[in-house]
């Protein structure tokens, strides 16, 4: 109600060309009284009292309305979405994916809901039926954080994903622990060997990237591209001078 909520966008990155072809929407809390707060702080507590709903279906309009802001010049910019189990849950929750795409006149394709495996093993059969009622609509879907949940290789197959995230915790000690170049890299073949896009979250260094790349990970985010900024800094930096990652 204090209008106290705003969204920040992290670039994403294409590893084949180096550029930015899209931005996870991240949300962040300015108190007046308290400052900066953490999602790390917040996120939980909104969960616990249900208010995650409300929060978001807010993110949700908010960040297509951005999306069809910066794709009115015929660019096709993508963003991504986090998606609570709460609020996946909603009877409702596809008719208000829908109701904000017409109402932003936003191509659905330019849109993609992150999902936890948490979401993807409560109740398959209904799901599934959620899962293909969203891909109706042209909307793609990722799992995130992928291998850090109750991981069942089963929904990777019947259920319309189209890109695994690579967990930071998995990339943080890139290129030295050997168990972790074992896991990315079975996670990376698994994945294409699938057809679905592996994107790699985390990334600090160019040690890091160039290994992603080297095992042909699809794209990375990170703190190496960019944190998470306001609207008005990711277009000057990365819509207006089309930015480019060497």
């Amino acid at each position: 109600d204090a209008q106290e909520f705003r969204l920040h966008y992290q670039p994403l990155v294409d590893l084949q060309s180096n550029r930015v072809f899209g931005a996870e929407a991240l949300l962040r809390w300015h108190d007046k009284d308290l400052g900066e707060i953490s999602p790390a702080q917040f996120i939980p507590i909104a969960e616990e009292t249900g208010l995650i709903i409300a929060l978001g279906t807010w993110v949700m309009h908010t960040a297509i309305a951005q999306a069809a802001i910066w794709n009115q010049q015929g660019q096709h910019f993508r963003i991504s979405i986090n998606v609570s189990a709460l609020q996946f849950q909603q009877a409702n929750f596809v008719d208000i994916l829908s109701s904000a795409l017409k109402q932003a006149q936003l191509n659905p394709d330019c849109i993609e809901l992150e999902l936890t495996e948490s979401i993807l093993i409560r109740d398959a059969e209904e799901t599934l039926k959620k899962l293909t009622a969203i891909a109706s609509l042209g909307v793609r879907m990722s799992i995130d954080d992928f291998g850090t949940g109750y991981s069942s290789l089963s929904y990777l197959k019947r259920f319309p994903i189209s890109k695994l995230k690579i967990d930071r915790s998995f990339v943080m000690n890139l290129p030295d622990d050997e168990s972790d170049i074992a896991i990315v890299t079975a996670i990376i073949n698994m994945a294409h060997a699938l057809k679905l896009t592996v994107i790699a979250e985390g990334v600090e260094t160019e040690q890091q990237k160039d290994l992603l790349t080297s095992l042909h990970c699809n794209e990375i985010q990170g703190f190496l591209i960019a944190r998470a900024l306001a609207p008005h800094e990711f277009e000057s930096k990365h819509l207006q001078q089309n930015a480019k990652f060497g």
